[in-house]
C-alpha cells in the first residue's frame, strides 16, 4: 500500500497546489470587478461633479480593472482543473449515475469500474499528450497573449504538468482496479463519490 500512499500524497499536494492557483483566481477576479466597478463610478458625471479632483486622483492612480485579467484567468483554470483530477480519480469522487448498474451484481458492477477506470486513463494521457503538442506549437511559434504579451506556452507548460500527474495517477487507478477485478482483493476505494 506504500504506492497507494504516494499516489495519495501526490494527489493532495496537486489538489492543494489547484486551490491556491484557484484562490488566486478569485482574488484577481474580484479586484478586477471591483475595479472596472469604482472606475465607472468616478468616471460618472455625479463623481465628476461632486469631488472632481478625488475622483482624478484615483483615476490617475489606475484604479480600474486588472489589465489581462482574463488571460490570467483563462491561463490558471486549465491548470486548476488537471490539479483537481487526480485527488478526484484516487479518491473514488467523481459523481456516478447508476440508476440501470444499482441492479446488476456485483461482479459486473466492479467489470464496468475497471473497464472506464482505463477509458478514463487512456483519455488523460491522451490529452496530456496534446497539451504537449500544443506547447511545442506555441513555442515555436512564439505566440504571445494579447493584452499581456507573456508567452502562451506557459499556461500550456502549467497545464501539462498537472496533466502528467493525473494521467499517471489515473493510469495507477486502472491498474488498481484491474488488480482488483483479477485478484478479487480490494485496493482503492470506489465508492468515494456523489451518487445521483
Amino acid at each position: 500500500m506504500r504506492i497507494h500512499a504516494f499516489f495519495l500524497s501526490l494527489s493532495r499536494f496537486m489538489a492543494v497546489l489547484g486551490g491556491l492557483v484557484l484562490s488566486l483566481l478569485i482574488l484577481l477576479t474580484v479586484a478586477s470587478v471591483t475595479g472596472r466597478a469604482l472606475n465607472g463610478l468616478l468616471h460618472s458625471d455625479m463623481a465628476q461633479g461632486a469631488f472632481p479632483g478625488l475622483s482624478q486622483g484615483l483615476l490617475t492612480m489606475g484604479i480600474g480593472p486588472i489589465t489581462g485579467d482574463f488571460e490570467l484567468v483563462e491561463a490558471g483554470i486549465a491548470f486548476t482543473i488537471f490539479a483537481f483530477l487526480p485527488l478526484t480519480q484516487i479518491s473514488g469522487a467523481h459523481a456516478t449515475v447508476d440508476i440501470f448498474t444499482a441492479t446488476l451484481p456485483r461482479g459486473i458492477n466492479r467489470f464496468l469500474v475497471a473497464f472506464w477506470e482505463a477509458v478514463f486513463a487512456l483519455v488523460m494521457v491522451v490529452i496530456a499528450w496534446r497539451l504537449y503538442v500544443g506547447m511545442l506549437g506555441k513555442m515555436q511559434y512564439n505566440e504571445t497573449t494579447f493584452l499581456l504579451q507573456f508567452p502562451v506556452w506557459w499556461a500550456y507548460a502549467a497545464s501539462f504538468g498537472a496533466a502528467v500527474v493525473a494521467a499517471v495517477v489515473t493510469v495507477y487507478v486502472a491498474l488498481a482496479r484491474w488488480v482488483e477485478l483479477l485478484s478479487g482483493c480490494v485496493l482503492p476505494p470506489v465508492d468515494g463519490g456523489a451518487d445521483h
